[in-house]
This record gives structure tokens, sequence and C-alpha cells, in this order.
């Protein structure tokens, strides 16, 4: 089995500005796993990732550095990008549900 093949929701350990121009925490796309080389066209140092993603296709690929990944998931239909519930809570204010955008670039 090949397990690159298909679609992946990746889910990144801190933001990321995406070519759209918003912020995201994951990522949904066709992923083709790179070195540092393919990337940079030099051999990076210890201190840096030295493997990254290539996500999506036709223009809206990002590269995430292997680093950077937290979850995979293979999701080969298009995630929900609708607004999502989500919600708050602290002692002051109490419990708050509200909406907001989606956290998914969708690479593809």
């Amino acid at each position: 089995m090949d397990l690159c093949k298909g679609k992946w929701l990746i889910t990144t350990d801190k933001w990321f500005t995406a070519p759209d121009g918003l912020q995201y925490l994951a990522v949904w796309g066709s992923v083709k796993i790179l070195n540092d080389s393919e990337v940079f066209g030099i051999k990076t140092n210890r201190g840096s990732s030295n493997w990254f993603a290539l996500v999506g296709k036709n223009g809206k690929e990002i590269i995430v550095a292997g680093c950077q990944i937290h979850y995979v998931a293979r999701c080969n239909k298009k995630p929900n990008t609708d607004n999502v519930s989500d919600w708050t809570a602290d002692s002051a204010n109490g419990f708050k549900e509200y909406k907001r955008p989606t956290k998914i670039y969708l690479a593809e």
C-alpha cells in the first residue's frame, strides 16, 4: 500500500499564512514528501528541518516543514470548510458558543 497516495489533512503546530493571505492551522490536499535539497537546493544544518511536505497542486501548493506537522489524517473527500461551531469559557463570562471560519486551507 502506497501511504502517500490520496489526499491528506495535515494539522500544523503553529498558524501559517497561505497563498490566499489568510492564516490557517491545517492544510488539505495531495502530499509529496521532499528532502531539504529538493526545496532549497542546499543541505540544511541540524537546526533546521531536513524534510518537508509539499501539499496541493494547481498553483495553490504550500510546503510544510516536517517539524511543524502535528497530526496527519487520510481524507480523500474535501473536508468541511463552512463556518464551524466553537466555544470559550472563563470565570468572568461563563460559557459562550459562536461560529468562526474554518482553520483548514484547501491546497487544491
